[in-house]
């Protein structure tokens, strides 16, 4: 169970006068627990520390940098963290606009309390999201590769698929995904965009909506089947272009698994190298009924429908 943790700023808080800013600020919160009672001294600017990363909204700008916020937040018995963790059952934290402050705050949560952890850096820069996982110790949201599916899918071309993405670098650290409360652009073949992200490497996340009411939920578990199953081991582009992409997952203790992404009108077909000598392949979609056998080279001809996919393992 993931929480979705708000720390890089607050809202809700009271209005009070402000001598840092000279005027006043929303920064007066009382809860009704006692517990972790802020003013303006624990926001930015303060007598510490002037400013960090970022601001968001014009809400108050949590100050990670007081010691007083680190306990609070994580350092405690009965800090937020351990809270969460010990007395709400949570195990994993999805770190909100981690762009608004620097990345040891969340090396600092993990070290206190541990699970799994993504963040939300929104920046399509994959060297700059490669440099925040490595910072902060934890996973982030793999927006290189949303934003090339965007392009790839909306805009009838595949090769956009070629393009850096978080996973590419670091599959350990990727967290995949398609659309989410946010951001929710891929409106073409957006099945084939969960074919993509389930077939490769990364930790895919699925939006609830897409799965519960907008596309075919038989279609998704089957390819939540794939990825569980099927799908490990180093990927290989075997060919891209407008209308056709195909890859190779080259299995780790397992056979592994062929994906072909078809965007064209029309069934398409195209010879491919494999990992399988000799061996009949299938499609685990149903989508094709093939089950052809791969020659002594490894080779094999394949297909996919228009505007859909297929994926081949060893039968």
């Amino acid at each position: 169970m993931i929480a979705d943790i708000v720390i890089n700023h607050n809202s809700g808080g009271q209005y009070e006068y402000n001598p840092f800013v000279s005027d006043s600020t929303w920064t007066d919160f009382q809860p009704a627990s006692g517990n972790f009672v802020r003013s303006y001294y624990d926001y930015h600017p303060n007598d510490y520390h002037n400013n960090d990363y970022g601001g968001f909204g014009g809400f108050p700008d949590l100050c990670h940098h007081k010691s007083y916020v680190q306990d609070w937040l994580w350092n405690n018995s009965n800090s937020v963290a351990k809270y969460y963790k010990d007395v709400m059952g949570f195990d994993g934290w999805r770190f909100d606009y981690v762009k608004g402050f620097e990345p040891w705050v969340v090396n600092s949560w993990l070290n206190s309390v541990g699970g799994f952890a993504v963040g939300e850096y929104w920046d399509s820069n994959v060297s700059t999201l490669d440099w925040w996982t490595t910072e902060s110790n934890a996973s982030a949201f793999d927006f290189a590769c949303y934003y090339a599916m965007r392009d790839a899918f909306n805009g009838s071309d595949l090769t956009k698929l070629n393009n850096d993405m978080l996973w590419k670098v670091s599959g350990t650290k990727a967290v995949t995904f398609v659309a989410n409360h946010d951001t929710d652009e891929i409106y073409t073949d957006k099945l084939l965009a969960y074919a993509y992200i389930l077939t490769h490497e990364g930790y895919p996340t699925m939006f609830y909506r897409d799965y519960e009411e907008w596309l075919d939920k038989s279609k998704l578990n089957n390819l939540i089947w794939i990825h569980n199953n099927l799908a490990s081991g180093s990927t290989e582009i075997l060919h891209v272009d407008n209308d056709e992409y195909i890859a190779k997952r080259n299995g780790y203790n397992s056979n592994g698994l062929v994906v072909y992404i078809n965007n064209s009108d029309s069934w398409l077909e195209r010879w491919i190298p494999t990992n399988w000598s000799n061996t009949t392949i299938k499609d685990y979609t149903g989508n094709s009924s093939w089950e052809p056998t791969t020659q002594s080279g490894s080779w094999v001809k394949i297909q996919a429908p228009p505007h859909g996919y297929t994926v081949w393992s060893v039968k």
